[in-house]
């Protein structure tokens, strides 16, 4: 098939390798304009399209989806089909029906559950036993497209953000290939709107830690949001972020540190979080003993 590609970050692009080692011709990979980065705020090309460049596929990086030369130059451009994976904007209907089958979207949760922004870290930070990826053909609403097919993975008691996306990564990969392969003969299936769950867009707020939520909630809470925005709480008048926990047995009042030797241990709502990785302000992040010793933590004090 002849498919323009659109996605942006490094988690769409093990799907754009797909479509290639397929034999799929893509004419074009679509993504989000360029992004200033580090300290010196360079623009940096999103990871869709480095890769693009490397495999020679003319890239386009529209600035504006509703006006503008964009939406004539993709109908003209002739595709058989868009696939789009976290393009991260809102297609119109003039740009889902540019190509001749329409947009097929491969999206990171077993819909109808977790539409939106941040379908796996949502199901991170619920605590589900399982999620997976689901292809849909696209319409104009939020993720509320008629499915293709799904398959459903575990998710690991301890799996971070990090391990469960380069998972999904590869699931989308295998399976936009079969639906693509398969597409004349698949039947689209309507969502159940009444069961469906959103993810909405994360806020820095998100990743602060309440104490007087059960300790599962909040390791949850720390291995869904490693990456952005972090999860922190206060010690004093300083932030501190918490890196990496897991829960034990314990009590006390939430937030009292109830353990700061060989562990360090602060009490929940139910149950204890021992926190294996912090951060104090302008240091490195470092493991429960060094953090005790170089911060000088001690039993009693109370976090908020």
């Amino acid at each position: 098939m002849k498919i323009v590609f659109m996605g942006t970050p490094a988690y769409a692009v093990p799907t754009l390798d797909a479509l290639v080692e397929a034999g799929h011709e893509v004419l074009w990979v679509v993504a989000q304009p360029d992004k200033p980065s580090g300290r010196g705020q360079a623009l940096q090309a999103p990871p869709t399209v480095e890769r693009a460049r490397a495999l020679g596929i003319p890239t386009r990086q529209p600035k504006a989806l509703r006006s503008g030369p964009f939406p004539g130059n993709l109908r003209a451009l002739g595709a058989d089909v868009g696939v789009v994976v976290a393009y991260g904007r809102i297609l119109t209907q003039e740009l889902l029906t540019a190509p001749r089958l329409g947009c097929v979207n491969g999206h990171g949760s077993l819909l109808p559950a977790w539409r939106g922004a941040a379908p796996m870290q949502w199901s991170l930070l619920s605590g589900d036993a399982e999620t997976g990826v689901t292809t849909m053909q696209m319409d104009e609403g939020l993720d509320t497209g008629d499915m293709l097919l799904r398959e459903a993975l575990p998710i690991g008691e301890d799996e971070t953000f990090t391990q469960l996306s380069a998972r999904l990564a590869a699931l989308t990969a295998s399976l936009m290939v079969r639906t693509l392969a398969a597409l004349p003969e698949l039947t689209p299936t309507p969502q159940d709107h009444a069961r469906a769950t959103h993810a909405r867009p994360l806020t820095k707020d998100d990743g602060r830690l309440d104490w007087a939520r059960p300790a599962r909630a909040l390791k949850d809470q720390v291995r869904a949001l490693e990456l952005w925005p972090g999860t922190f709480c206060g010690r004093g008048g300083e932030v501190i972020k918490v890196k990496r926990a897991r829960v034990v047995e314990g009590e006390g009042a939430p937030g009292v540190v109830i353990e700061a030797q060989e562990r360090l241990v602060v009490a929940c709502g139910q149950g204890a979080l021992e926190i294996l990785e912090a951060q104090a302000p302008n240091k490195r992040a470092v493991g429960a003993r060094d953090f005790i010793n170089g911060a000088r933590v001690r039993a009693g004090e109370v976090w908020t």
